[in-house]
């Protein structure tokens, strides 16, 4: 074989690895991932996608996957997501009904999803009402927003299930960054298909600082971490970072992504939802 028949054949084997969907790096297989967001409301929500992106970033070379985000809800359509193993929901969700549509096939369809905090939240009386039942009451099982804490702050978390891809490498308690804690309309303890893989614990109580009364939580069942077993997703209650509401600076008080326990079972969880061990 003559020296240019080598050369060509040597750049048509490069195009090819950089090239394709899934590439291998050292026979390691290099899953993609993109993430929508939106970073127009609350400036907690603006900082953490923020800081979401940045980490992402930071780690993906040595996770094996490619991290991209984008603001472009448009690109939520069928040929964008077949290019993706994993899509990431920063904060909120979906609106128009072909983005909708294209996000349910590609979860029935064996896509893999990860959301964070806000990406939950419906409330009919409000800019996000609750108008869309497959994605909150059958996909998330959550249903409506109900109620949440504040001011925001850590939690000891406890693992429910220390079996799953995602959580065997944590402990069994373990406190997470502070954050604004949810609490929904359905109990997913009666749903069969949803796995809980996290719960605030016990000892937690009083969580909040106020100054409303009800954002003191006293006691109750809080799940913060679960998978809906009928598609590869998991939802994840952290992602509202603490900001100096008091005196307007937007300063950051606290950061999602600084916690080393916490950051642990978002990279399983990825490596699980990537079909990957």
């Amino acid at each position: 074989m003559t020296n240019h028949r080598i050369k060509l054949l040597l750049y048509f084997i490069l195009l090819m690895f950089f090239w394709s969907p899934v590439s291998t790096l050292g026979g390691i297989s290099k899953f993609r991932v993109i993430a929508f967001y939106t970073a127009q409301n609350d400036q907690a929500h603006i900082s953490f996608v923020h800081e979401a992106n940045h980490w992402f970033s930071k780690v993906s070379a040595k996770n094996h996957f490619s991290y991209e985000s984008t603001s472009d809800w448009t690109k939520l359509d069928a040929e964008t997501l077949s290019k993706y193993q994993v899509v990431i929901f920063l904060d909120t969700r979906p609106d128009l009904p072909d983005q909708r549509k294209a996000f349910q096939e590609y979860m029935e369809k064996g896509g893999a999803f990860i959301g964070f905090h806000f990406k939950t939240f419906a409330l009919t009386h409000s800019d996000f009402r609750q108008n869309w039942d497959w994605y909150h009451e059958e996909f998330l099982g959550s249903g409506e927003y109900e109620s949440n804490t504040w001011r925001p702050t850590s939690a000891i978390l406890k693992v429910e299930d220390r079996k799953h891809p995602a959580m065997k490498h944590l402990p069994e308690k373990f406190t997470a960054s502070p954050n604004e804690w949810y609490r929904w309309k359905n109990d997913l303890r009666t749903n069969p298909d949803i796995k809980i893989l996290a719960s605030i614990d016990s000892s937690s109580f009083p969580l909040g600082t106020g100054p409303k009364p009800h954002e003191i939580w006293q006691s109750g069942y809080y799940p913060v971490v679960w998978t809906n077993t009928k598609y590869r997703m998991i939802y994840i209650n952290m992602g509202h970072n603490d900001i100096d509401y008091e005196h307007n600076s937007k300063k950051d008080l606290s950061f999602t992504f600084t916690n080393a326990i916490q950051n642990r079972m978002i990279i399983d969880a990825l490596l699980w939802l990537s079909k990957r061990k």
